[in-house]
């Protein structure tokens, strides 16, 4: 039987056959296929765990890691599910120490798995357009993430607006939050699915493009009154709310994503403290991926289908130490 809480799945990971057998089932729910060629033609050799593929090509044997996020990972499969369990149930995320302290394993590790588990939590296409010329409602809305300038110190803020400065034309008196990372974001309010990702900016030209791509002309959309909003030359039934009179103006408010920003930041500020720029969007990922498969009254997830739909999405996903930080392509001297 499949576990349902922490403490089963601790004790239903722990035997090695386990793991294997929940791994296959999540990645070939039907029967197994060459990674490399598709053939369903394979044999499987129960004293090594591995397959060979029938169709003759080269590296024609592999394992359940073969394409995946735990590809040439030393580490046991029981580590891996149950850091897997944690991240996809965890409400506020796991930080590393957190993770390295629950499995033992080194801080370095424990980070570059929970970021290879993130990938796997990617979806893998970005899904159906989002509201509908039917009368569908979709919320957008932009954020900031970034340090809390009112909260430093005299000597920090300083040192910031001086960074800051350097990469926003020499100007050292524009406002902080200008050394912030813009993330945007779309709440589909039929079917209470978020989208959201880092943008280079919050101009006209970036969010209005993230809109047009993600959602079907005709239908409502509900900003505030930020200008890059303005002039969808009669796309979308497009009304705002102005945020310095109040926040819900009939069916017309933004409160949806605000919930999304206020768990995104409560994870990013509470449990990951300080994370850069480059690695954001992993990190806005794992918010989505549990917010879009919590529970509701029409759809009631669990703990376990969370982790089921985690695993099931490992495959070609892997994520190399070099590629996450930056240094792939880079030649040793």
């Amino acid at each position: 039987m499949e576990p349902r809480t922490l403490q089963e799945a601790a004790v239903f990971f722990s035997n090695p056959q386990n793991c294997h057998d929940y791994l296959v089932g999540a990645r070939w729910p039907d029967r197994v296929v060459c990674p490399r060629c598709g053939s369903a033609a394979v044999k499987y050799s129960a004293k090594h765990r591995r397959w060979q593929c029938g169709s003759h090509h080269e590296r024609r044997q592999f394992t359940l890691k073969t394409g995946t996020i735990f590809e040439d990972s030393p580490i046991g499969l029981d580590k891996w599910l149950l850091a897997m369990w944690m991240l996809s149930n965890c409400k506020n995320g796991i930080s590393s120490y957190e993770l390295h302290r629950a499995i033992y394993v080194t801080q370095k590790t424990a980070w570059f798995m929970l970021h290879r588990v993130r990938e796997a939590m990617k979806p893998a296409h970005p899904g159906p357009m989002m509201g509908g010329a039917d009368g569908g409602e979709v919320e957008a809305d932009e954020t900031f993430v970034g340090p809390n300038a009112a909260r430093m110190s005299k000597k920090r803020r300083l040192a910031l607006q001086q960074r800051r400065s350097e990469f926003s034309n020499k100007d050292p008196n524009k406002p902080l939050y200008l050394a912030k990372t813009a993330v945007q974001g779309l709440l589909d309010r039929a079917s209470k699915q978020v989208r959201a990702k880092v943008v280079p900016n919050t101009r006209r030209e970036s969010l209005q493009g993230e809109i047009l791509a993600a959602v079907v002309p005709g239908s409502k959309l509900y900003t505030d009154e930020h200008t890059a909003y303005w002039h969808f030359d009669g796309r979308y039934v497009h009304q705002m709310v102005n945020h310095m009179r109040h926040y819900v103006d009939g069916r017309v408010h933004t409160n949806g994503m605000e919930n999304f920003w206020s768990l995104l930041k409560r994870g990013l500020r509470g449990t990951y403290v300080a994370i850069e720029p480059f690695h954001l969007d992993a990190y806005v990922d794992e918010q989505v991926f549990r917010y879009n498969n919590r529970a509701t009254k029409g759809n009631p997830l669990n703990d376990a289908d969370r982790m089921a739909l985690a695993a099931s999405q490992v495959a070609g996903k892997r994520l190399t130490y070099k590629a996450l930080t930056g240094k792939e392509g880079e030649t040793a001297f």
